[in-house]
């Protein structure tokens, strides 16, 4: 990049390492990789070594170090996907763009990825060209599409041949469907009314805020399931002049697209619900971290906060209240699951690797900077929004005596209406099942590959709660018909791809278990494999220091509870001393060619 352009670039941004990673997607975006040179002159405007740049850079998928073709083309590998069409629409990439995955073709212009979930499996196939959408894809829409850019069409003109302003709802759902199946009492039912809202909250105490949050029994909407009004307390009282709301957009896990829906119709109550944390716990600086798969939303969501800085909801005292200074600016990532960690989140916040932190201290107590942080996913803070709307008592009468409220679920997979539902807690799997409209469902991943696998015939009776089927906002049901060892499979390479590689269990133990999957899924297994496969799973769940390493065991477990017989149909009793999956051709290859590599003469 040109000195004068990457100056132009800095000089929109403080001083400050936090925002090297906006920064680094700018240069990608301009030119296509991110120099040598580029980054010389980051290490020195930032006063770091040109090591510590390198080392962002790596950690993110969306980067590159290496030069790539004009257009850059992301397919979305999932589950999803393969069950839709996915490898004839990856060949179809392939034949018209002159190159396959990770090739530059020829002719420069074009670049072929893979990347795992983008967040759109109510409509896949799906893939991103120069990171605008394209969904429900079919080989002839991909030859037409490819045609278009080869006659010089940018991605931007075939899916906004109107000139629809981004910065608007209509581009954004002209773009990708929202899907909204079922909305119900606390999403999409009316628009959020902000400032009557916020106005009431601020004459308040910021203590009675957070009294009617813990009585309301909110809990978060990210994974973990921590009541929220607690959480906000802690950060109230934990020492430091300086706290930080940071709303948690990496929606990465496979399966789940609640959050990119909520913030394209309800961006406004989601916003309400950071500002009403800031208040609470006395915060004045904001951060939405959005996923860079959902940069397409980032221009609409910027006008949103700019109209909102107009009407004094945000910046200086806010609605002519003395004090209460709050702002936000949104903060992309760059592709990396493990940022849906608080920790890793907030050193990705801070422009570094997304690397899990070690607990204690936690983010309530030092978190973005040594700041005590907040850290709320979108749906946590929607929720906020709305019980500030209506009060406790509306939010106690809804799901159960212990799982308050409702819950918002992505469905994709073998059903009739994929999309978005809201649900009460409390209801039965056969309900959502019959609800969604499943064809001859089997299993049911339930929050995504970290969450729960269950039997639709054994476990229909079970029900959405804290205590029993705690739902993180994904549904994927299979039919009878389905590979489910290669689903399996595809999950643990997910997990593999994905991990930071700071601890063992986690960095060596998920190749292992892919390996051992690989197995059943080849048929090579023996009946000791079983027993080694959990061995070695309980081992990867105990000794990871993070999410991602405690729950990617999980869909291997649960399965082998659930679906044992799968299993066995895949395993051999042991004969002889050597073990099914050896081959003494492969052997005898990888022999002859470590020899060539050390005595080529």
């Amino acid at each position: 990049m040109k000195d004068s352009i990457l100056r132009s670039i800095l000089a929109e941004y403080p001083k400050d390492r936090a925002y090297l990673i906006d920064i680094l997607v700018r240069v990608q975006e301009g030119d296509g990789h991110i120099s040598d040179q580029s980054v010389q002159a980051l290490a020195e405007y930032f006063c770091i070594s040109p090591l510590d740049v390198k080392e962002t850079i790596s950690f993110y998928h969306f980067l590159h170090q290496q030069p790539t073709g004009k257009h850059i083309i992301y397919v979305a590998d999932t589950v999803i996907a393969r069950m839709n069409g996915y490898d004839a629409v990856l060949a179809a990439l392939e034949q018209e763009t002159g190159c396959a995955l990770e090739e530059t073709s020829a002719d420069g212009l074009f670049s072929l990825f893979e990347t795992a979930c983008i967040g759109l499996s109510d409509q896949e196939p799906a893939i991103l060209i120069d990171m605008i959408p394209f969904t429900q894809l079919t080989p002839a829409k991909v030859k037409s599409v490819i045609a278009e850019i080869r006659n010089g069409k940018t991605a931007e003109q075939i899916t906004n041949p109107q000139g629809i302003d981004k910065t608007s709802l209509g581009y954004i759902e002209n773009l990708v469907k929202s899907n909204i199946q079922e909305c119900g009492p606390v999403f999409f039912s009316n628009k959020i009314k902000t400032e009557q809202i916020l106005g009431e909250v601020c004459s308040r105490s910021p203590d009675d805020v957070i009294s009617e949050l813990t009585n309301s029994q909110l809990r978060g909407r990210g994974g973990a399931g921590f009541m929220t009004g607690l959480k906000w307390d802690i950060c109230r009282r934990a020492e430091g002049e300086e706290k930080v709301i940071i709303c948690n957009a990496d929606e990465g896990e496979p399966g789940t697209f609640k959050d990119r829906v909520l913030l394209t119709k309800a961006p406004e109550q989601v916003i309400l619900g950071m500002l009403i944390a800031s208040y609470s716990v006395g915060a004045t600086e904001g951060i939405l971290y959005l996923r860079y798969e959902y940069n397409y939303l980032h221009c609409y969501l910027e006008n949103i906060l700019s109209d909102m800085r107009t009407q004094n909801l945000l910046g200086k005292n806010i609605l002519g209240k003395k004090g209460f200074d709050f702002d936000i600016r949104v903060h992309l990532g760059a592709g990396a699951y493990i940022c849906g960690d608080e920790s890793a989140l907030i050193e990705s916040c801070e422009g570094k690797r997304g690397t899990p932190r070690v607990k204690p201290p936690f983010p309530v107590q030092k978190g973005y900077k040594g700041k005590p942080t907040i850290v709320n996913n979108v749906e946590t803070f929607a929720n906020v929004g709305r019980i500030s709307e209506k009060g406790v008592k509306f939010y106690l009468s809804l799901g159960t005596a212990n799982s308050s409220g409702t819950r918002l679920i992505s469905v994709s997979g073998d059903v009739r209406q994929p999309g978005i539902y809201e649900i009460e807690w409390g209801i039965t799997l056969d309900e959502v099942l019959e609800k969604v409209g499943a064809v001859d469902p089997k299993a049911v991943q339930i929050s995504g590959p970290s969450g729960e696998c269950v039997s639709a015939k054994l476990d229909g009776k079970r029900v959405f709660s804290y205590q029993d089927l705690s739902c993180n906002g994904s549904l994927m049901v299979f039919n009878s018909q389905r590979d489910i060892l290669d689903i399996v499979r595809h999950y643990m390479q997910f997990f593999v791809n994905e991990s930071c590689g700071i601890c063992v269990p986690c960095r060596v133990g998920n190749v292992e278990l892919l390996k051992k999957i690989q197995l059943f899924v080849d048929g090579k297994a023996v009946e000791n494999d079983i027993e080694e496969i959990i061995s070695w799973s309980k081992i990867v769940r105990s000794g990871s220091r993070c999410g991602l390493g405690t729950t990617s065991p999980k869909s291997i477990m649960q399965t082998i509870d659930r679906f044992p017989e799968i299993y066995r149909s895949k395993t051999a009793k042991q004969e002889g001393p050597l073990l099914r999956s050896f081959s003494l051709d492969e052997a005898l290859e990888g022999y002859e060619k470590a020899k060539r590599e050390l005595m080529p003469n």
